[in-house]
């Protein structure tokens, strides 16, 4: 390794002794800040590039303010605030952002709870009413709450009961890192606790902390100041101020005494987990850059330590992982890994160790201090490539850091870094006395003897009756109408321009943005329908080996030349299509793209990293076959297009993977990689010019082979819908599907489908979550989509849920799948979903990446690339005659398959009865 790492500092120019490079400028977010008479901190940042503006409302409670017997409640307080106001009706701001265009979401963090929207600029003042709105006058009812318990809780299972490491992440590591600090509770809570909770514990704990001077209000896009100004006032300006005192947390968690073990077992673990962990310093310390650009040097991309060491050198762990967790009071630090099949928990734990004391025994290099850092700016830069990126760094600053003005700040801290500072922190925080090391291990591991873990008890923590004031719905004639709507700001949509350049490499190059950002995607038209019979997996394999080695670099160099540069290059393939993703900055662009066309062209296969690669998607499979919602997409692409080149699955089963040979892999390349069948597209901030001479010089002596290139499959799906359950014992919840083939992309009908998709269950307000989610409680999420590939398509209504009601979900999805037929939507529920379609599309635009996504779609479909401007006006033309018509031709669910992976033992009394013909299959049949 001491030659490898040598090499690559002379090709970087980074040998011993060489100058740390010059920092990356990173534009800073120019803000305005105020302060409301009652306490309401305001913070607005203009953009007039966009159409759009992001409304977030930060609250300074989160997790850690939950009250004693009551873990979750934070968390579970996110969702009531997206029900009734004094004026407005449950799930208002659904109707207010995502039916006009928009989105919305929220997320609970152990300092904070946040509230955040994107929406068109020209509906921002009916927003701030809104919010202002939730804020002084939520209404807190029984039926909104007990709906609202049932949906965390399908989250809980969801997330962490049918997660094999959910219990480890969520469970485990908080609550054996801290002993006295309430950062030791789970934020999303326990079932337990969560049942407890009354209507006077909610209506208290809203009373309490969601005031105007315990928030922040950020504005960031196309607005006009002095408007915003003046609404603010006139919104937020009269909520009153509670008199009591907000109550903060003030425990202090005390010094580690020395160092502990601690081990925990769990249902459907595959792999043996193990973490390590140290106590912090706050986010705003002097220490917290140090600490992240530690963390960096461990685990940020493939040529970091831990990934290096652990994951492809020594073969020991499948997946590494490192945190700087630093929160508004002192936090963690930790190591950790998913131990490698076969592998040993105690090597892996001493290898960890090992490589921490390193840091606390020896000074980084200074090409790893640069790469990190260019990593950690670089990743900074592509935060806030949008308005609610922008958003979020000014709320994260302000909720964990207590100013704004860290979120620039920050930065140059970061960049200021050096060698002995990291050495420093590792010293300081990381000792091997303060350690807690704990190993979660699969329940069939547990000593003979050991009882299992104690199921959760009620809390034995009582109410308190609420006396304060309670807000009620308003009769419909007595409610106070919305703001109106503003005069809309038209987009300015993106031009693509392309040339071919001579070896046939059709490349596309758009502007997208003014921050310092290149992204480059090369599409090779072939993916996992050209697999070899009985060798699926085999595309997939293929462009997961072609970034580990060419003929004039290794898979270390390629990593640490890419990673040396800020940039990200990773490889991937899907049904149709293989791709290479590349992100950097502008004034690195020309060197990762001279990477990125080697790797495409020069793969050398190498049988060591084939054999390696081998074991890690092995390793994959082997954490993916204990996830549900994982199984399901296994079992959908036999199911539905059986006796077709899509009739397996796309990324490999353990056995198809463990038959890939070197001849398989490069055989696929040498026929499909090719120029003249490849897609090059190129945006961000540069000019069409500076993106042709970036192709030209990087791709443009790639050989094209002679004769033409291979026809791509054709399928036409010919297999009868089937009934298939898989039997996943002891997981937490049950995925359920619905799915059928549907239309190619160059079907004419494509917008129709879109629309009809969306009335279905594209979307939070979309029929599907109205039914299982928002009416019974039943999923956390329920959805479906439309694929639509070059020749077939599919089209796939799914949701989540507990095992014992997976029947009636099925029922649920083919119920409402089938209305669209029925029922065709009205005007106002046609127009709400289409201005969801057209406002995703937009916001998809909005990133480089995503504009390269969707220009890439287009080429590898054939479709003109002028579709991008059209893409509204067809979303608009869609009746709701021809949404039911549509429905009825192409989504009956009559003619669909039904997939449901779970606990059988628990469903299939009452699944059985409704699936007459219903076949089970056990997950080690599979």
């Amino acid at each position: 390794m001491v030659r490898l790492v040598l090499a690559l500092a002379l090709v970087l120019g980074l040998a011993a002794g060489a100058q740390a490079q010059p920092a990356t400028k990173v534009p800073p977010i120019a803000y305005k800040e105020r302060t409301l008479a009652n306490g309401l901190k305001v913070y607005s940042s203009i953009d007039r590039s966009t159409p759009n503006v992001t409304v977030q409302v930060w609250y300074n409670v989160g997790s850690k303010d939950d009250p004693t017997g009551r873990s979750g409640f934070a968390h579970l307080f996110e969702h009531m605030m997206f029900k009734a106001t004094r004026d407005l009706p449950a799930e208002s701001f659904d109707r207010m952002t995502e039916d006009v265009g928009g989105s919305n979401n929220a997320f609970t963090a152990d300092d904070t709870t946040a509230f955040h929207e994107v929406i068109p600029a020209n509906h921002l003042q009916r927003l701030l009413w809104a919010e202002a709105e939730r804020m002084s006058s939520l209404v807190i009812d029984k039926d909104d709450f007990t709906s609202e318990r049932n949906v965390v809780e399908e989250e809980l299972r969801q997330r962490v009961l049918a997660d094999p490491y959910g219990r480890f992440f969520r469970f485990l590591i908080p609550e054996n890192s801290f002993a006295v600090h309430p950062y030791h509770r789970p934020g999303i809570g326990s079932i337990a606790d969560l049942d407890a909770a009354t209507l006077d514990d909610v209506r208290a704990f809203h009373e309490t902390y969601y005031r105007p001077d315990d928030a922040s209000l950020i504005v960031v896009g196309n607005f006009d100041q002095a408007e915003l100004d003046a609404w603010v006032d006139r919104y937020f300006g009269a909520i009153q101020t509670p008199k009591a005192a907000i109550p903060r947390v003030t425990a202090v968690e005390p010094p580690r005494k020395g160092p502990r073990s601690v081990t925990g077992y769990g249902p459907n673990v595959p792999l043996p987990a193990i973490a390590i962990t140290w106590l912090g310093p706050t986010a705003a310390s002097d220490d917290a850059a140090a600490l992240n650009v530690l963390d960096a040097v461990l685990t940020e991309g493939k040529s970091s330590r831990l990934y290096n060491d652990m994951v492809y050198d020594k073969q020991i762990a499948a997946e590494v992982f490192s945190s700087a967790d630093l929160r508004a009071q002192p936090g963690l630090f930790y190591v950790g890994a998913i131990v490698a099949g076969g592998k040993s928990v105690d090597a892996v734990e001493a290898e960890l160790r090992a490589q921490v004391g390193q840091l606390r025994d020896k000074p980084v290099s200074q090409a790893e201090l640069d790469a990190a850092k260019n990593q950690l700016v670089a990743g900074a830069i592509r935060r806030r490539e949008t308005i609610e990126g922008r958003g979020f760094e000014l709320g994260s600053a302000i909720t964990s850091e207590g100013d704004a003005a860290r979120a620039n700040t920050d930065i140059d801290r970061l960049q200021a870094v050096t060698a002995a500072d990291v050495q420093r922190v590792a010293r300081k925080y990381l000792t091997d006395d303060t350690r807690v090391a704990i190993r979660y291990l699969p329940e069939s591991e547990r000593p003979a003897g050991q009882a299992a873990e104690a199921e959760e008890k009620p809390s034995p923590v009582p109410s308190k009756p609420y006396t304060g004031p309670v807000a009620v719905l308003a009769p419909e004639g007595q409610r106070q109408a919305p703001p109106p709507v503003g005069k809309p700001v038209t987009p300015v949509l993106p031009t693509p321009a392309e040339r071919v350049l001579p070896n046939g490499l059709r490349v596309i190059v758009a502007k997208s943005s003014d921050l310092p950002l290149v992204n480059v995607q090369l599409i090779v038209k072939a993916g996992a329908a050209s697999d070899p019979a009985n060798l699926a997996g085999a595309s997939s394999m293929t462009a997961s080996l072609v970034t580990e080695g060419t003929k004039t670099r290794t898979a270390p160099q390629i990593a640490q030349q890419v990673e040396a540069l800020g940039a990200t290059l990773n490889a991937g393939s899907g049904w149709e299509a293989s791709t290479v993703t590349l992100s950097t900055l502008p004034d690195k662009a020309s060197q990762a793209l001279a990477i990125m066309a080697d790797v495409a062209e020069n793969p050398v296969f190498a049988p060591q990293e084939l054999e390696r690669v081998r074991k890690e998607t092995l390793d994959g499979l082997s954490v993916a076959y204990q996830q549900p919602g994982a199984v399901a997409g296994f079992v959908t692409a036999p199911v539905v297009y059986g006796g077709t080149p899509f009739g397996h699955v796309a990324s490999g089963t353990p056995d198809s993977v463990r038959r890939l040979d070197r001849a398989a892999v490069a055989g696929l390349h040498d026929r499909y990689w090719r120029p003249d069948d490849a897609i090059l597209i190129v945006t961000g901030d540069l000019t069409p010019d500076q993106g042709f001479a970036l192709a030209q010089a990087a791709f443009g002596d790639w050989a094209r082979p002679a004769g033409p290139p291979p026809a791509p499959p054709e399928a036409t799906p010919h297999a009868a819908p089937r009934e298939v359950a898989v039997d996943l014992p002891g997981t937490g919840q049950a995925a359920v599907v619905v799915t059928k083939p549907a239309i190619p992309r160059g079907d004419p009908r494509y917008y129709q489908g879109l629309v009809a998709n969306a009335v279905i269950g594209g979307g939070y307000s979309a029929r599907l979550n109205e039914e299982i989610r928002i009416k019974r409680g039943l999923s956390y999420g329920a959805g479906s989509s439309l694929t639509a590939r070059r020749t077939l398509g599919a089209f796939t209504a799914q949701a989540q849920t507990k095992n014992q009601s997976a029947a009636e979900v099925v029922g649920l999805l083919r119920t409402v799948v089938a209305s669209a037929s029925t029922t065709p939507p009205d005007a106002d529920e046609l127009t709400a979903r289409k201005s969801a379609l057209v406002g995703e599309y937009g916001r998809t635009l909005e990133t480089s990446e995503g504009l390269a996504g969707i220009l890439g779609n287009l080429a590898l479909y054939g479709i003109d690339l002028n579709e991008i401007k059209a893409y509204t006006g067809k979303v608009d033309g869609v009746t709701a005659d021809q949404v039911a018509a549509f429905a009825r031709e192409v989504y009956d669910p009559a003619q669909a398959s039904v997939i449901v992976v779970g606990d059988a033992k628990t469903f299939l009394p009452t699944l059985q009865p409704a699936l007459p013909h219903l076949e089970v299959i056990p997950i080690d049949q599979l």
